[in-house]
């Protein structure tokens, strides 16, 4: 491994995120607005056939963890797509990757404090939407200055509240599926699943164009990577976080979306309407739109506030590769990159201003854009894994017990779902400005990268030359 780079990190940084801060982040980040609002839409455009999109979605995220945590046990540090894609697939890769991972993690932040000024306007219509969108970031912001420990136990409580409502949510359902509760019980079935236009009532076109609303909701899922360098016993800790998030993410939302499409037919499920708040009223349950409300808030701060750990941590990492302003690199007393953090949340602060600009359309452009960095991310973390596994049978890497299957042919199959997903927002005219985004985002990374290279900054830092594996 690179072992000066790990010291390097070890010195700054402070491994203070256990097992269970490791878990939630995971979870939580993946669990969040596209689940709990997104999944009416959805569902209006493939039906129940939606089950089958995560369970596709899934698969394929199943193995992106899978080569992720192979590559963090050869190598557990922080920012560690960046690190990773540097290594095994070239500079420019590693440049384009730490940036467009930052940059997907700010668009996000700018979505989420935006969507909890709205959530908060149904308690309180009357404050203006940017004062609890600006609240909300300072407190998140203060809470990662301070220390990783603050930021690990407040995303553990933040993912627990959402894994909480879920749980009740699939308890409740199976309750009046099995013994006849609350007034859903006459219609409840899980019949309802096949007999209101079949199963795939939009055929595969349908299940297609969820795909793209599918892979959106697993964004943040990767974050197990950009906590290994802060994680306590990262040998233990990341493999058992990997293999567990997977399957327990395909539980919540699988479960979820059985559960609640049996409960009512799927065709009273509507786009713009929070299903879990419909489902609620409908059972009878006091209070449920203000619960599940709270909950939603909770979403998106949960959101926001990964969002704001990550981005510090890649650009932390990117100053070490000498792609970033030095002062990125540097921690406070905390063992805390403050700079990095604080320059990433004073951009995510303009997303009240554009919320401002284009209410209606705010959220849906914000997230498609972010969408396609993260599908760079997926794609880089399989080519970086056959790059690792080049170098392992070359004799040029270590290998390690914790291993993706099915490479290289998984990957390539891997690869190629990113392509089809990001070809996908084409047809969607609200997800369709990605399209126009994404090359110009390219276009500025590369008068980055060329500039960075013409000023003579080294692209791979004094810390990573001669050391070795």
């Amino acid at each position: 491994m690179l072992a000066a780079e790990r010291r390097h990190e070890e010195h700054d940084f402070h491994r203070g995120l256990k097992n269970r801060h490791i878990q939630m982040i995971a979870l939580g980040g993946a669990i969040g607005v596209g689940l709990f609002l997104g999944a009416g839409r959805a569902i209006s455009i493939s039906g129940p056939a939606l089950i089958l999109s995560y369970a596709v979605g899934g698969a394929i995220i199943f193995f992106i963890m899978r080569a992720l945590g192979e590559l963090l046990m050869y190598r557990p540090v922080s920012g560690s797509f960046a690190s990773y894609a540097e290594e095994f697939v070239g500079p420019f890769a590693g440049f384009a990757t730490g940036w467009s991972y930052w940059f997907m993690w700010v668009t996000i932040g700018m979505a989420e404090i935006t969507a909890v000024a709205m959530y908060v306007h149904y308690w309180f219509p009357d404050i203006p939407q940017w004062l609890p969108a600006l609240t909300t970031l300072l407190v998140l912001y203060f809470a990662n200055r301070i220390t990783v420990a603050v930021f690990g136990e407040l995303e553990f409580w933040f993912a627990l509240i959402k894994v909480v409502m879920l749980v009740a949510m699939i308890g409740i359902g199976l309750a009046v599926l099995f013994f006849g509760v609350t007034p859903l019980a006459p219609t409840a079935s899980f019949s309802n699943l096949w007999s209101h236009q079949g199963f795939m009532p939009f055929g595969v076109l349908g299940v297609a164009l969820t795909l793209q609303m599918v892979m959106f909701a697993f964004q943040g899922v990767e974050l197990i990577g950009v906590t290994a360098g802060e994680a306590q016993n990262p040998e233990q800790v990341l493999p058992r976080a990997t293999n567990g998030v997977v399957w327990r993410i395909l539980i919540f939302y699988i479960g979820a979306l059985v559960i609640m499409m049996s409960l009512v037919p799927w065709t009273e499920l509507k786009p713009g309407v929070s299903p879990f708040v419909f489902l609620f009223e409908k059972m009878g349950i006091p209070g449920a739109a203000s619960v599940v409300n709270f909950v939603v808030i909770t979403a998106a701060a949960s959101s926001c506030n990964s969002g704001i750990f990550s981005t510090g941590r890649m650009l932390y990492t990117l100053a070490q590769f000498g792609q970033a302003p030095r002062a990125f690199g540097r921690v406070n007393r905390n063992h805390v990159p403050s700079a990095a953090i604080t320059f990433s949340a004073l951009l995510m602060g303009a997303g009240v201003v554009l919320n401002y600009v284009v209410p209606e359309e705010a959220f849906i452009w914000i997230t498609s854009v972010s969408l396609v960095s993260a599908l760079w991310t997926w794609s880089i973390i399989m080519i970086a894994h056959l790059g690792y596994r080049k170098a392992v049978a070359a004799r040029q890497a270590r290998a390690v017990a914790f291993r993706m299957p099915g490479a290289p042919v998984v990957n390539w199959i891997v690869v190629a779902f990113m392509v089809v997903a990001f070809g996908l927002l084409g047809l969607d005219p609200q997800t369709r400005v990605a399209l126009y985004v994404a090359p110009l985002w390219f276009a500025l990374l590369a008068v980055g990268y060329r500039f960075t290279r013409s000023a003579g900054v080294e692209v791979v830092p004094s810390i990573m030359r001669g050391a070795s594996r």
